[in-house]
């Protein structure tokens, strides 16, 4: 009897330690929503979000509002995040370069990744475009990588800040082709789009989402996407693979993370969540338009990609000599 008795009290200890969690659960959100966004307003992240926000609303029963905290490359607005409050009202809206990119490039950075956050899903894969102002004299790839070997160091690209993959794939261009064009750093993918467009700088990595529109309406030039299969946003593209860079392979990220102590039925609920959103017709036809892939990973799924992608992004910025304080 006293053995049945400890036993009861064990399970009833259990089930009182749970409750909490699961019900914070059941009761999430009890007020809106902010997703965290690293860069300015107006760069393909920003789109990105938007464009999940207001169905995420839906699904959740509370508004979904967006937020900027830029700087660093991402750094600023994921250092807020993984110091907020973990209850699931606070995300992060991240790519490539936040997550697993500075990481490697920041001798620094106040956050790491698979301590400080509790990854909550995986949104989206997509290539980037290598785009020059149309006043550029290069109509292909080989003809940008002839230009920039008549006229070394008198081209230059920009990029959403320093360590970056915008920044880092220029730099294996450069280093496959044997090319030297200067880097100008932006805050952001907005500020850098804005000065390609008005000729300040020549040429830029830039996500497909943010640059087709342009690219159609004949403001920029594609030249190449970075994936090894074109972009069906930009069928008339080549890849890079296509156009000599054999077997150059490059596709970036989006996803979403909570702070690391956020309760596992809070992220469970937001993955799915997320999930639903993802799996509406109407957004993923959206996503493949603007050049996106609607690649969702579940939290478990998405943290074990991350673990994954890493160590292959540590050793391009090795590569690169990349290194900031």
């Amino acid at each position: 009897m006293l053995r049945l008795n400890r036993r009861a009290l064990t399970l009833a200890a259990v089930a009182a330690a749970c409750l909490p969690a699961w019900a914070q659960a059941q009761a999430f959100p009890t007020k809106p929503v902010k997703i965290i966004i690293g860069f300015p307003a107006g760069g393909p992240l920003d789109s990105h979000a938007r464009l999940l926000a207001d169905k995420l609303g839906e699904k959740l029963g509370q508004p979904v509002i967006i937020d900027y905290k830029a700087g660093a490359g991402g750094s600023v607005g994921a250092e807020f995040v993984a110091k907020s409050e973990a209850d699931g009202h606070t995300l992060l809206m991240a790519n490539t370069g936040t997550m697993v990119i500075n990481p490697a490039v920041y001798t620094k950075l106040p956050y790491q990744t698979l301590r400080d956050f509790a990854p909550i899903a995986r949104t989206a894969q997509q290539p980037l475009v290598l785009l020059v102002n149309p006043q550029v004299p290069a109509k292909t790839f080989g003809e940008l990588v002839a230009l920039a070997k008549q006229k070394p160091g008198q081209l230059n690209y920009g990029s959403a800040g320093n360590g970056g993959i915008s920044h880092l794939v220029p730099e294996m261009i450069k280093s496959a082709t044997g090319t030297f064009i200067v880097h100008i750093p932006y805050r952001g993918s907005a500020p850098a789009f804005t000065d390609l467009m008005a000729g300040q700088v020549q040429v830029m990595a830039e996500s497909i989402p943010q640059a087709a529109t342009y690219v159609k309406a004949g403001k920029l030039r594609a030249l190449a996407v970075t994936s090894k299969e074109r972009n069906q946003a930009l069928p008339d593209v080549p890849s890079l693979h296509e156009a000599g860079l054999k077997n150059f392979d490059v596709v970036g990220f989006y996803g979403v993370l909570a702070p690391a102590a956020t309760p596992k039925p809070v992220v469970d609920k937001l993955s799915a969540a997320f999930k639903a959103v993802l799996e509406s017709p109407d957004i993923r036809q959206k996503m493949v338009q603007q050049g996106a892939d609607p690649a969702f990973l579940d939290a478990a799924s998405f943290t074990q990609f991350l673990k994954a992608d890493m160590p292959r992004w540590a050793k391009a910025v090795k590569d690169s000599g990349t290194k900031l304080d």
